[in-house]
């Protein structure tokens, strides 16, 4: 009797060893059928977690768990993970030297926030999305997320620019305490030019599925009347600028004459926006006040000529973020805060990283560029697709172009921003290596 229930009881208790494995494998098989699901609902989380502030750290569980699913899916698939050429080496050396400068500072949790939106978030968001977005489905759910962001994006500001307050979610954008540019229309980023940035990147992606008819009727109606008024809304002249010379890009340079009349119906419509806005609004001198505020130019020409002067002394290795910090504080004299920041990312790579890192960063800006020609002139691309010719020829320049003039004003910490721009960058080098052409090797003797 002993000799039969005994295999039995081994069985039923290999069997629930075998379950219990395997069951935390079940629950991620959701999630490797469709891993887009799982990347876009990171980018939504980053979307609501400032870097430089202590929020939640829900996200960092996502990114952490999205590359875990990716992983075992590679497995799985049996895929093979490499380095996305042309962008990848110069991110991975910059990575490197970044996390080289935060370990050898006192350990702060701020810190390796701002490193991880800064470098670690689009390296690892540029290689996983090139494994991900691999098919017309994927990108489909991409475009969507990305249009319906911006929806999110342009509402919130245009409820800030109305005072209609009660509207804006979540609560905490609100809070005066919390971020920069509480007067602004500065969305969950509490960051008045991330969220221009962000709007304007967005925005362009709009304008390319309005060229495809993917956005069509009263949803492109309402995108062309709103879109300019969130603009303005941020009260931001690095944002109004890098818009307006985007438009103005598409409008006399583009080849799709119906990307050319959105265009101008862009411009038209925050004409009449902005004309409504100083004559109709009860706060109509704020944006006067805007364009003619001095103090904050006299303050960054102050911090810029501080910036070159400390470059100038340690032009090859930088001085580090600690040292770097410290000996700002102590060469501006005429403004008083508490921390001081460059408002230029490659004044303050140049100051951090030496040239080294500015060599770095400037490989990286050109290698973006040269994703996007990559296939211009392949017979795949005239499909009219999400990443098509149009897109590559024009729309993508005007993007890089969009988020590097801003960085000529703003140190780019956004770890939404810069993720989303790498991901596309990654969905360009899948669609390189999707349709490249295949070496043939010859076979006759």
């Amino acid at each position: 009797m002993s000799s039969i229930t005994y295999p039995t009881t081994r069985i039923r208790a290999g069997s629930f060893l075998a379950w219990t494995v395997s069951f935390p494998f079940r629950l991620l098989h959701p999630l490797m059928v469709a891993p887009s699901l799982l990347f876009l609902g990171t980018l939504v989380l980053m979307l609501f977690h400032p870097p430089d502030f202590n929020f939640h750290s829900i996200d960092r569980f996502a990114f952490g768990l999205l590359i875990l699913v990716v992983l075992l899916r590679a497995c799985v698939l049996r895929q093979s993970l490499r380095f996305s050429r042309p962008v990848a080496w110069p991110m991975l050396a910059m990575l490197a030297l970044a996390f080289y400068g935060v370990v050898s500072q006192p350990n702060n949790a701020e810190t390796w926030s701002l490193f991880a939106a800064k470098w670690l978030v689009p390296f690892t968001l540029f290689q996983l999305s090139a494994y991900i977005f691999d098919d017309a489905q994927s990108l489909r759910r991409f475009e969507t997320f990305s249009l319906i962001v911006l929806g999110y994006l342009t509402l919130t500001a245009i409820f800030f620019m109305i005072d209609a307050k009660e509207l804006i979610f979540p609560r905490y954008i609100l809070d005066e305490s919390l971020g920069y540019h509480a007067d602004r229309a500065r969305g969950p980023f509490l960051q008045a030019v991330a969220n221009g940035v962000a709007l304007n990147l967005l925005g362009l992606l709009a304008l390319n599925s309005f060229r495809r008819k993917r956005l069509r009727a009263v949803p492109a109606l309402l995108f062309l009347a709103a879109l300019p008024l969130a603009i303005v809304a941020t009260k931001t002249r690095a944002v109004w600028l890098s818009f307006s010379l985007s438009v103005l890009g598409l409008l006399f340079f583009s080849s799709s004459t119906r990307l050319r009349r959105a265009c101008l119906c862009l411009v038209l419509a925050g004409a009449i926006g902005l004309a409504a806005t100083v004559i109709f609004a009860d706060r109509n001198t704020s944006l006067a006040d805007r364009l003619e505020e001095r103090g904050p130019v006299i303050f960054r020409m102050e911090i810029y000529q501080a910036g070159w002067e400390m470059f100038s002394q340690k032009p090859l290795a930088g001085w580090g973020a600690t040292a770097m910090q410290t000996e700002l504080s102590k060469r501006i004299s005429d403004f008083h805060q508490e921390q001081f920041f460059f408002h230029n990312t490659y004044l303050e790579i140049v100051v951090q990283y030496g040239l080294v890192g500015l060599l770095l960063y400037l490989w990286i800006v050109v290698d973006l560029f040269r994703v996007g020609r990559g296939l211009n002139r392949s017979k795949a691309l005239l499909d009219n697709g999400f990443l098509d010719s149009e897109f590559r020829t024009a729309l993508w320049p005007l993007l890089l172009g969009a988020y590097l003039l801003n960085a000529c004003f703003v140190v780019m910490n956004y770890q939404f921003v810069n993720g989303f721009l790498f991901t596309l960058a990654g969905l360009l080098v899948a669609q390189n290596r999707r349709h490249a052409p295949s070496r043939v090797t010859s076979t006759a003797r």
